[in-house]
């Protein structure tokens, strides 16, 4: 195992290099449209993009995976039929008896600012309300290769012993896990095909470095991609195409508000008279300043920018970051009734503009998870075993795929 774990180890460092040229993009996307450092809300001037990318993550949350819905049907042309429409109810109770539907807008957000999310699908114990559990990794935490999935994380050395029972802390660590069970470990989750591994990232080796090993007969790791690029592992979505204008958006923002201050606050001068402190001026209404009989006292310094073209920029900026966005089309068209005709010119539309997405989350969301919902429950035996790879198939029925059927009708 020992081999296999240096195997291992060299294809997570590949992975990392891999990665490394995405961490940056991913810093800049969230810097701009979900920023949570203190530092980086200071210097955020304008919600544009922002605004525009919870529109979009609702707008798909929405076309996909609509709560309370029904999306998916199984469909099987036989004398058991029957399993089928049992298998299609319970995995559908079973998803919105979960934290699915708040998890997976967590996701969407994820795809629509990095272009990449991942949403683990983790099995309750029995007796709980769902056989099924859904957490949103960070994409920083995830790296891939073709075959693999790599899942970095810090856990106190409590909840790693509480999470794998089995293992011993190498006595190299044994007594300061004892005096701090809150000591936090660095744990690599791997996964390679079907074979789990979990081994303790520390910098070096040490002995009885495995903590876990197993097999998973369906991947828990469901990475899903708005659009990918030839020879790229990872996604790339709408908000990495309008970077470029959201930045110089924000640049513009901040120029404009610094020309406000300079246009209420005045920039003034004064002929040193000796009478005049500078020190002692407050621009403040009803103030007195005191001034040298004859002299001119304070005169505004006049500034040489003018920023009545900012906002004719700024108003492009906008329009250009709504519409790669795609705030501008995916939204309601208008708010009065609209024809049948209407109608299908704007799903129309919207399948052209998400017809390349919606056939790939579907090759990555939704089969993988309802691949694996079919496997948790057969296991538990609550349903038929059904493989959606020659038992049945799976029919999607979100509101998106209606508009692809009209589309196709048409």
């Amino acid at each position: 195992m020992q081999t296999n774990l240096s195997n291992l180890q060299k294809m997570y460092r590949h992975a990392l290099d891999l990665r490394s040229p995405w961490l940056k993009r991913w810093d800049d996307a969230r810097r701009y449209t979900m920023p949570t450092d203190d530092s980086d809300i200071a210097t955020l001037f304008d919600g544009t993009a922002a605004d525009a990318v919870d529109n979009l993550a609702a707008s798909i949350y929405t076309l996909l995976t609509p709560p309370e819905s029904l999306w998916i049907d199984l469909v099987r042309e036989s004398d058991l039929a029957p399993s089928a429409e049992n298998a299609t109810m319970m995995l559908r109770a079973h998803l919105n008896d979960s934290n699915f539907y708040t998890t997976i807008h967590q996701c969407y957000m994820d795809l629509v600012v990095l272009g990449s999310a991942c949403l683990f699908m983790s099995e309750n114990p029995i007796g709980s309300d769902s056989a099924f559990s859904f957490t949103a990794i960070p994409m920083s935490d995830i790296a891939i290769l073709k075959n693999a999935v790599f899942h970095t994380t810090s856990m106190p050395a409590c909840e790693v012993i509480s999470k794998y029972p089995s293992w011993t802390p190498p006595a190299s660590l044994r007594d300061s896990i004892k005096r701090n069970p809150d000591m936090p470990l660095r744990l690599v989750q791997s996964l390679v095909d079907t074979q789990f591994v979990a081994w303790l990232d520390v910098g070096g080796d040490i002995e009885n470095n495995i903590v876990a090993t197993g097999t998973f007969e369906t991947n828990p790791y469901i990475i899903f991609r708005w659009s990918v690029a030839s020879g790229e592992l990872y996604g790339r979505g709408p908000v990495m195409r309008a970077l470029p204008d959201i930045k110089t958006a924000n640049k513009v923002v901040e120029l404009v508000l610094k020309n406000a201050t300079i246009a209420v606050s005045g920039i003034w001068q004064a002929d040193d008279d000796g009478v005049i402190n500078l020190s002692n001026i407050n621009l403040a209404p009803g103030a007195i300043i005191p001034k040298a009989v004859g002299s001119s006292g304070l005169t505004p310094l006049s500034s040489g920018a003018d920023f009545d073209v900012s906002q004719i920029v700024l108003r492009d900026l906008r329009d250009r970051i709504r519409h790669t966005l795609l705030a501008d089309r995916l939204g309601l068209l208008s708010d009065k009734e609209m024809t049948a005709t209407e109608i299908l010119a704007r799903n129309s539309d919207m399948m052209r503009i998400l017809g390349a997405t919606y056939g790939r989350i579907l090759h990555e969301l939704i089969r993988p998870l309802c691949d694996r919902g079919l496997q948790i429950l057969s296991r538990r035996g609550l349903i038929d075993n059904i493989s959606l790879h020659s038992d049945a198939e799976l029919k999607y029925i979100a509101p998106i795929a209606k508009m692809v059927e009209s589309e196709t009708i048409i």
